[in-house]
């Protein structure tokens, strides 16, 4: 599908016969005819680059997130191109998913249609933006030939233990009618997808075990650290969670196995007073079933009660504490007291193994509940006792007598839990606590796991706040799983040779949400026949969590299409892992700690030599509207083909690239597509206006001019390098400035130098308005194409300054720059910053809250 501007939407001359809709169509034309950007093979010797931008979801046209995100990555593939790099830049569509279906549902259409017509909308979106991709290596994850490695996937996961399925209590989206993972649930308790309040529901489910690998996803951390946002690195480890403590095995009265639980305090062990169950566990339902017919039935609608609650209501500080009481009691191993057993909705079944001994003097939930039902309260930690060997100064009064330091402390009497309501949670000695009485925290967790050990009753152990990936969905669209159910209840894998294991043809299917799988009412599909015996079975009826499609995606782009296997390793040894990775922070825990997960898996396999998958991460912020997110249904939308109408692809690249820091959100009353326009055309006359030929002496040309023209060329690499594009723009603004003045004012248009900044002008505006770039650079007399230039070099003894260019920002915004002496004192350079038009134009209303100078280069004012 393809978009053609109509005139009234044409963008305008300003007379200086640029026509930006024209010069954008002619190159689009030849960069398809010639396919510059195609990376290069086995032949090619130049090192290489993979640069990748987190693939889109075909939810419709491109926005004005699209437009931002592959504007950052096309800046860093086509900087890579300029030096001298085989630059691996390819495009796919993440075509799985919900919106997908419940688009077909409210059409009355197949999820297949819906979803290739908005590629091709996309696509074409693309196109008109001048992005440098690698046509050639377009995947979507729809595809049986991409989804087929997905099945794949999952039964070496399978072979490997990685793989299971289990019954559950799980995240259950009442709308979408599926579930959701730990991962997909918002802080609120709501999905993510739909909004809905999630509840927990039991179901039998596939599962990947990726807390086997939680050790190694949290220590490789270490290897991103400088290279990943420390935000994201924070995010993975919180979410990772693991915590160092002890296994404790306690017997329970009257029930066959000991159950265990996790405690990060193994040394408070002395102080448990009560045993807490969750009551939507397993344990719980066999501890009730012993009880009398009063209990069962409390308990019984407890559990009701509580699947009615969300984990945010359940785990909320300020709520009444409620449980019931299963007439059962459990063992302390440490000291052989009787605990009665409760279960309490404080409790989650999947957190450690769902089961908690409860120390109320110092967990402020325990003593809650403790004070709520009248349960003991025992002190084990002295929190008034000095945990420091240190001799304490004695001071004296007036009439020479000491002063006891700790008269005006509290006793241990005082702060009395029991009386108080406030649990102790500070440091102390140990006390009440046995042959741990009077040690540290540290040496008594030491000693209480070596005694536990000691009588077979425990062990240190760690527990992960990470929950294993459950990737069952309840949907249509999406990749089947690969297993057969047979009459027998094995479950086996669908043979290799019949996969992929393809989707029916949605025609006839009720896709709308009911809580199972569309795919179990496909008869025809669903029935088939155990490969071992031959008698007739099912298939897996669910569908895939659309996380496993992009957790590998970034490997089937070095050989799309590849029937033989999932990816190539000796390409994987080439090109991977990704060295520029470019998406948004949302993505910070799912698609990013799956990705990394796969990859180890793919490793330990022997297919990849590395263990994680994207070296670099560069977050962009969002472009709001107003101090708001844009949407739709709020009508505060900005709509992406209506600004390429109004001002040209080159216009809103540039445009965006200079409104501020790439992890900064941008509000688009910021963003000057006009300003951007304008720049371009002034660009694209300074081109036009070169009067030398392309063999003249660079050196006879006006010195100052080419010190500028130098200086960009020099500190241009590490600008791009840090990200800093918006600089980078400033910097060709100055550039272009100070070659018109030297065309209308100085030397002429026949000046060496002028050539050599139009030039040098055309190189590096590539990166940001690559169809300017590439009729400025014809203009100047040269051959496609300026996208594969090779970066020109600085000369170093054009780069000793008499002066120098500042640039002043405001919020991360460049609103000025100043030609100031290159060794201008800090203060002086920020006075006249202050005083500039331009600044005091900026800020209008706001004060300065705080000034940066970083002399003789940068000015940076914090305002509000």
């Amino acid at each position: 599908m393809s978009h053609t501007p109509t005139p009234d939407s044409a963008a305008p001359h300003d007379g200086s016969g640029f026509d930006a809709h024209a010069v954008e169509a002619k190159w689009q034309q030849r960069w398809e005819q010639a396919d510059p950007f195609k990376a290069g093979g086995a032949e090619d010797t130049r090192p290489r680059k993979y640069v990748l931008a987190m693939f889109p979801y075909p939810s419709g046209d491109l926005h004005m997130g699209h437009a931002e995100n592959y504007l950052y990555s096309d800046i860093v593939a086509r900087f890579w191109r300029h030096r001298g790099y085989n630059v691996l830049n390819p495009i796919g569509w993440d075509s799985f998913g919900l919106p997908a279906e419940n688009a077909a549902i409210k059409r009355g259409a197949d999820p297949r249609e819906w979803t290739y017509d908005n590629i091709a909308q996309q696509k074409s979106g693309f196109r008109s933006y001048g992005v440098s991709f690698d046509w050639n290596r377009v995947l979507h994850t729809s595809d049986p030939d991409y989804y087929q490695w997905n099945q794949w996937l999952f039964q070496r996961l399978h072979e490997r233990g990685l793989a299971y399925r289990k019954d559950a209590s799980v995240n259950w989206d009442p709308v979408d009618q599926t579930v959701l993972a730990n991962e997909q649930v918002l802080p609120d308790g709501t999905s993510e997808r739909s909004g809905a309040v999630v509840v927990k529901k039991k179901l039998e489910q596939w599962y990947f075990k990726i807390t086997d690998y939680a050790d190694r996803l949290l220590d490789d951390l270490n290897q991103l650290e400088g290279r990943w946002p420390q935000k994201v690195i924070r995010m993975q480890r919180n979410w990772i969670g693991r915590s160092v403590g002890a296994d404790i095995d306690f017997e329970i009265e009257g029930h066959p196995e000991k159950v265990t639980v996790f405690s990060t305090r193994p040394d408070t062990l002395h102080g448990a007073t009560f045993f807490v169950v969750a009551p939507d566990s397993d344990l719980a339902a066999d501890l009730a079933a012993g009880a009398s017919p009063e209990v069962q039935a409390a308990f019984a609608e407890y559990v009701e009660s509580v699947g009615r609650q969300t984990e945010i209501e359940r785990q909320a500080t300020d709520r009444p504490k409620t449980g019931v009481f299963l007439e059962r009691y459990a063992v302390n191993p440490a000291n052989g007291e009787r605990l009665p057993v409760w279960a309490a909705d404080y409790v989650l079944a999947d957190y450690g193994h769902g089961a908690v001994m409860a120390v109320p003097a110092h967990d402020q939930r325990d003593l809650d509940f403790a004070r709520a039902f009248d349960l003991p309260v025992k002190v084990v930690v002295d929190t008034t006792a000095p945990i420091t060997g240190a001799m304490p100064v004695i001071e004296l009064d007036d009439d020479g007598n000491p002063i006891d330091p700790l008269a005006d402390d509290p006793s241990l009497d005082d702060i009395d839990p029991a009386r108080t309501g406030v649990a102790l949670a500070g440091e102390g000695r140990m006390v009440n606590s046995g042959s741990l009485d009077g040690l540290s925290k540290r040496n008594a967790i030491a000693r209480m796991i070596d005694e536990l050990e000691a009588k077979g009753s425990g062990r240190a152990s760690k527990s992960y706040r990470l929950r294993d990936w459950l990737i069952s969905r309840q949907r249509f669209w999406g990749t089947p799983i690969p297993m057969i159910h047979t009459d027998d209840g094995r479950i086996v894998p669908v043979p290799g040779d019949q996969l992929p294991l393809v989707l029916p043809d949605a025609a006839g299917l009720d896709l709308a949400p009911k809580g199972t799988s569309p795919l179990g009412a496909a008869t025809d599909w669903v029935q088939t026949v155990d490969p071992e015996t031959g008698r007739p079975a099912r298939r897996d009826p669910d569908t895939m969590d659309t996380f496993v499609d992009s957790s590998w995606y970034f490997l089937r782009f070095l050989s799309p299409g590849d029937p033989n296997e999932a990816f190539s390793s000796a390409e994987a040894m080439k090109w991977a892992p990704v060295d520029f990775y470019i998406g948004g922070v949302e993505h910070a825990i799912l698609h990013l700690l799956y990705a990394r997960f796969i990859t180890k898996v793919l490793y330990d396999m022997g297919l990849v030599d590395f263990t994680e998958p994207f070296s670099s991460l560069i977050n962009q912020g969002m472009i709001i509207l107003g101090g708001t997110k844009m949407s739709k249904s709020k009508g505060n939308l900005v709509v992406f083909q209506d600004e390429l109408d109004a001002h040209g692809a080159d216009a809103l690249r540039v445009a965006l690239a200079f409104a501020g820091p790439v992890e900064d959100d941008k509000d688009w009353n910021d963003v000057s597509t006009t300003g951007a326009q304008k720049f371009l055309s002034r660009a694209w006359r300074v081109a036009k206006d070169v009067a030398s030929e392309r063999d003249v002496v660079w050196k006879d040309g006006d010195p100052a001019l080419r010190r500028i023209t130098h200086r960009l060329l020099a500190d241009a690499p590490t600008l791009v390098e840090q990200t800093k594009f918006n600089v980078v723009v400033a910097r060709l603004m100055e550039l272009v400035n100070a070659t018109r003045k030297v065309i209308d004012t100085g030397a002429g248009a026949a000046d060496p130098a002028v050539r050599e900044a139009a030039e040098a002008t055309a190189m590096i505006l590539d990166l940001f308005a690559p169809h300017t770039a590439e009729e400025m650079w014809e203009t100047l007399g040269y051959e496609p194409f300026v996208g594969l230039v090779t970066w020109r070099t600085a000369d170093p003894t054009l780069l000793v300054e008499d002066s120098v260019t500042a640039v002043v920002q405001i919020n991360g915004k460049v609103r000025a720059t100043l030609e100031v002496p290159a060794r201008i004192e800090p203060d002086a350079l920020e006075k006249l910053a202050r005083e500039d038009a331009r600044v005091i134009r900026a800020l209008g209303d706001m004060t300065i809250t705080r000034a940066v100078v970083r002399a003789p280069k940068v000015v940076s004012f914090s305002a509000n």
